[in-house]
């Protein structure tokens, strides 16, 4: 109905003869409540479409990880051995783990950790993919293929948030089914009996999904990379090797040898380069990407702000850096003379790498991603502040972090030195004078780390002659030397994924995860040392990783606004919120041991109940 324009006096009268006549009437049927749409599961999921919009908010959610300011992947790294959390001009960041990592404490935000956010974020997946699967079969379809097509992409989904959260948390509720009331007793389930589950539906859904599918989406591939994950973690090596072959001998992927994309007839880049430039990630032509995540400028649905990953790994590189001559040497205005921000980006070191991911961990000087073009090294970076230009001869040349007589020139070097891996952080960000990175694509799964894990997998069988051949195709790639199978361990195994998957992989799962194999395994670790179950939050291997090659925690190393790096084994697993814990108020969520509120357990169920 068109409305039209009614003078104010008389539209006053009319308005107030309405009102009049229905309050009057004796047909009180206006009173009975009126639906404001029909969005409802009942006639939403009727249709298969609407199932695949929940699919499509799974896939939308696992993009937060990497996107925005203080993202969560920055928690997964600093619980490591490449990264500690670089915020020293405050306190709250999470630096000392022992004071500030308890049930407790803020667990979700910027300021502090995203630990908070991985267990809620984590059911809100579970949620999404579980009114996929309890629904399933509302709708008609139009064959059993395109049934089992959208189960097994929900499979996937709730297998992909359950994998990292029994690596974050351990033992922790397995909710199978919608939720369409309040429920508050839950009980946390054994581990072992979560990934049971997971690697069943992941089977099933590895039968039915297409190989090839929508960028952004669930594919053959990725099932198949996360099934080989949940096989390692049970111990099912034999499992692991055929689940990642099915990946790496598909036909569908292989790994990217050749220059290819936006970049590739310049001269100066090369295939490490091409393949993680923004443009190249999601085209046809890349064939090693197995899962991404989509975010473009000027889309629909794009993430407001960008990655901006270069804010967040890259060091405080425009302050703080004076010259020998003691002015200060580096600026972050745009439009001058030496205009570095718009080389670089704008970082604020939130993500301090260490010594052992940017340099002992580099054993060969023609790695392609250690190179000069690729790696950025605070040494090739020239004072350009323009106020110093004619007054200081240091105007224009390189970065020293030393005077000749020693004194440091800067007053934060967990802040403001460090070197980083431009090639897969520098993201241009057309939105901002400042680029601190913008929209792109990004890598959850890709075939490099495939073929990680089928070496690892044959490394626990004992066969380092086919563990060092897959590391080996990773190295190759990079121009790096191949190891001679003598030399493969989990060590070097570690050392590899840290090297190509930097910011991409979440370093604390993974390491927790072989935690957990080392621990059921009873075999010797590279450290000669051996480890259990039964005291895994006192004594483990990710602990000993971390104190290793961290130079920062429990070394006595302390922010400049005075916090202490410190860390303790029962870090192996973050603290269950106790919010979550409170809110199930009739039944038990089991704390992990080193936090308060453990001597409340129950044991975990072992069973999935009928």
């Amino acid at each position: 109905m068109k409305l039209t324009h009614i003078s104010s006096k008389r539209g006053v009268r009319l308005v107030a003869w309405l009102l009049l006549v229905s309050l009057t009437s004796c047909d009180k049927s206006w009173l009975a409540p009126k639906p404001l749409s029909f969005f409802a599961p009942e006639n939403t999921f009727n249709d298969p479409n609407g199932l695949r919009a929940t699919l499509v908010a799974c896939e939308r959610n696992m993009r937060y990880e990497w996107y925005g300011d203080a993202p969560p992947l920055v928690t997964e790294s600093i619980f490591s051995d490449i990264a500690v959390e670089g915020t020293t001009d405050k306190s709250g960041p999470a630096q000392n783990m022992d004071l500030q990592i308890t049930p407790t404490a803020q667990l979700n935000s910027g300021d502090y950790n995203k630990i908070g956010w991985y267990w809620s974020e984590g059911y809100k997946g579970i949620k999404y993919a579980n009114a996929a699967i309890t629904r399933i079969d509302q709708p008609k379809y139009s064959s059993e293929q395109e049934r089992n097509t959208i189960l097994g992409m929900a499979y996937f989904h709730r297998a992909y948030r359950y994998y990292r959260l029994v690596h974050q948390f351990g033992d922790v509720p397995l909710i199978l089914d919608e939720v369409s009331s309040p429920k508050l007793d839950y009980q946390s389930t054994k581990r072992e009996v979560i990934l049971k589950k997971m690697k069943e539906d992941l089977e099933f859904a590895e039968k039915w999904v297409p190989a090839i599918m929508d960028k952004g989406t669930v594919n053959k591939g990725s099932i198949s990379h996360l099934l080989t994950k949940v096989n390692l973690s049970l111990g099912l090596f034999d499992d692991a090797i055929t689940s990642a072959s099915n990946v790496i001998n598909g036909g569908t992927h292989s790994l990217m040898k050749t220059r290819f994309g936006i970049n590739q007839s310049d001269p100066a880049r090369n295939v490490v380069w091409d393949l993680h430039r923004p443009e190249n990630k999601s085209i046809p032509a890349n064939r090693e990407a197995l899962m991404l995540v989509i975010d473009r400028l000027l889309i629909e649905g794009n993430f407001d702000g960008g990655i901006q990953i270069m804010r967040n790994t890259l060091p405080f590189w425009h302050n703080n850096i004076n010259t020998p001559a003691g002015n200060r040497g580096t600026i972050d205005t745009y439009n001058i003379e030496i205009d570095l921000i718009n080389k670089l980006g704008r970082g604020i070191g939130r993500v301090r790498p260490t010594w052992y991911s940017t340099n002992s961990v580099w054993d060969d000087p023609n790695d392609l991603r250690h190179a000069p073009g690729n790696w950025m090294r605070m040494q090739d970076i020239v004072y350009n502040n323009p106020a110093i230009k004619g007054k200081d001869p240091y105007y224009g040349k390189n970065l020293q972090l030393r005077t000749d007589a020693g004194t440091l020139l800067t007053i934060d070097t967990i802040r403001c030195w460090f070197d980083w891996p431009a090639y897969k952080l520098f993201v241009p960000d057309p939105e901002r004078v400042q680029p601190i990175g913008g929209h792109t694509d990004w890598y959850v799964f890709r075939l490099a780390e495939t073929y990680l894990l089928r070496a690892e997998a044959y490394f626990w069988k004992g066969d380092l002659a086919n563990a060092a051949k897959d590391l080996n195709e990773i190295r190759a790639r990079a121009g790096a030397a191949p190891l001679a199978p003598s030399a493969i361990n989990i060590g070097t195994i570690l050392d590899e994924r840290a090297r190509e998957l930097y910011f991409e992989e979440p370093r604390k799962t993974e390491l927790t995860r072989i935690a957990y194999i080392l621990a059921q395994t009873g075999k010797a670790a590279y450290n000669g040392k051996t480890y259990s179950l039964a005291n895994f939050s006192e004594n483990n291997f990710f602990y000993d990783r971390v104190m290793e090659k961290n130079n920062f925690y429990n070394k006595g190393v302390k922010t400049r606004h005075g916090d202490e790096y410190k860390m303790s084994p029962y870090h192996v697993l973050w603290p269950v919120p106790q919010s979550a814990i409170d809110g199930n108020s009739k039944g038990i969520i089991n704390q992990n041991k080193g936090y308060d509120g453990y001597q409340r357990n129950i044991a975990p169920l072992t069973e999935i109940p009928k």
